[in-house]
């Protein structure tokens, strides 16, 4: 088993020392990296910018519209006095000029048609402008939801960034406690050796260095694993990220009454469920303004001809209606009013119906925003506070060390003894840098509740 494991850390030192160590990088220069290249936060601007792309779909609706047609067909032409509207399941090609006739026949005619037209929006009556605010009222609430997500990356970047440095800690306490086990086994392979101490006493030795030697195999592949999320968060092309030398010292916590204050003007999740209320609003001011009237200009070139006969004294057409030669123009205003539409008004008291869902909703986050700025202070305050209780701790792991250590080189201490004081030491020593995560952690939670940096 020892064997064991002193290969596999040979192997893993080899590998270690082979690889080119990761590039250092500095909190605000890996925020600032991550902010511009990392997928989520560019998937964010992609969303924004095609938001804006589709809240200029109706500003188009003041472009003139152009198009033309080519018809060509046979058809029956047995004109009555009959009346008759189009129904919607089908085409009914207007039959006009052609002789009365009492009984129909079944005999087909040619008839051609070529034209182009336009059509310009003259006026409104705001219904345009409402559904532009509608679209726009929309790319605000996508702006406030890529400014969660990139509250999310920056809190993602600093919680990676410090779980490195946390792990380098945990890495260098355990090379300290391998190191200072290694000098305790061979003291005891000496004292063994000399007669002045029995064989348990290296045998428990080489247990305890292969049991920290695991630990500190261990530790380098969390240190390993850190530093590669660390890249992850940041969107980096390397596959490892490490950090600088030393941890940027946290910002000034603000007062309680100060951090709600600042989140309820700056969260970005508050103010996308506010942008959300405005954009419903505006939304049902457009489907109501979808009953205003309309003016728009209308203007056709045509040229068309048809070979049925022509009733009374008008002459066929040339070519037997097969070459559309007959010219026609036109040039109309054209109004249109939906007096009313059902479907409409429906449409409209469902949207007002969620107008009062979304007002409901900035209640729940309000609350949840409030809920959760104290609770992130409290554990800011509560990670602070057991700061100095874990630096105790370590001094007095280490003077219980030295004690046992003093021990066990006078012959008055057993190798059992000093792995308990050694286990006290290390474990003082990794919970201090776990203790330091979780405060920078902590301090960062906390700064993304009150939507630092935004």
């Amino acid at each position: 088993m020892l064997a064991l494991c002193v290969a596999v850390t040979a192997q893993a030192e080899s590998l270690q020392s082979a690889a080119a160590p990761p590039r250092a990088v500095g909190l605000a220069d890996a925020i600032a990296y991550a902010s511009a290249h990392q997928p989520a936060v560019r998937a964010a601007i992609a969303r924004i910018e095609a938001q804006k792309s589709i809240a200029e779909i109706p500003r188009a609706e003041w472009l003139p519209s152009f198009g033309a047609t080519a018809q060509i067909f046979g058809a029956t032409a047995n004109q009555t006095t009959a009346s008759y509207v189009s129904p919607g399941v089908m085409d009914v090609p207007r039959i006009g000029g052609t002789t009365a006739t009492a009984k129909g026949t079944f005999r087909p005619y040619p008839s051609t048609l070529v034209g182009v037209g336009g059509n310009q929006e003259l006026f409104d009556f705001g219904r345009i402008a409402a559904r532009t605010a509608a679209a726009d009222a929309l790319v605000a609430v996508v702006r406030q939801r890529a400014a969660t997500a990139m509250l999310d990356v920056t809190f993602n970047v600093e919680e990676a960034y410090f779980a490195v440095f946390a792990a380098k800690s945990i890495v260098k306490a355990s090379e300290d406690a391998y190191d200072r086990a290694r000098v305790h086994r061979d003291l005891a392979r000496a004292g063994v050796t000399a007669g002045l101490r029995p064989p348990i006493e290296l045998t428990r030795a080489e247990s305890e260095l292969a049991k920290l030697d695991i630990g500190r195999i261990r530790a380098r592949g969390n240190l390993s694993t850190a530093q590669a999320v660390l890249a992850a968060v940041v969107g980096a092309p390397e596959p490892a990220l490490d950090v600088a030398a030393n941890p940027p010292a946290p910002e000034k916590l603000p007062s309680l009454d100060e951090a709600l204050r600042q989140a309820g003007g700056r969260n970005p999740r508050l103010l996308a469920a506010i942008a959300e209320l405005r954009a419903e609003e505006a939304r049902t001011r457009a489907i109501g303004a979808e009953l205003r009237p309309d003016i728009s200009l209308t203007a056709t070139l045509s040229g068309r001809a048809g070979g049925a006969p022509p009733s009374g004294s008008g002459a066929p057409a040339d070519g037997n209606g097969w070459i559309p030669n007959v010219p026609n123009w036109d040039v109309g205003v054209v109004l249109t009013w939906p007096l009313f539409d059902g479907v409409v008004n429906a449409r409209r008291d469902a949207s007002r119906a969620e107008q009062r869902v979304r007002h409901e909703e900035i209640g729940v986050v309000q609350q949840e925003q409030v809920a959760a700025v104290r609770e992130a202070y409290v554990a800011v305050e509560v990670s602070r506070a057991a700061l100095p209780g874990l630096q105790r701790a370590i001094e007095a792991a280490r003077a219980n060390y030295e004690q046992a250590d003093a021990r066990f080189r006078a012959g008055l201490g057993t190798s059992v003894e000093l792995a308990d004081a050694e286990a006290l030491r290390t474990e003082a020593d990794i919970q201090l840098a776990l203790g330091e995560f979780e405060l920078a952690r902590a301090r960062a939670v906390f700064g993304r509740t009150i939507a630092e940096g935004i």
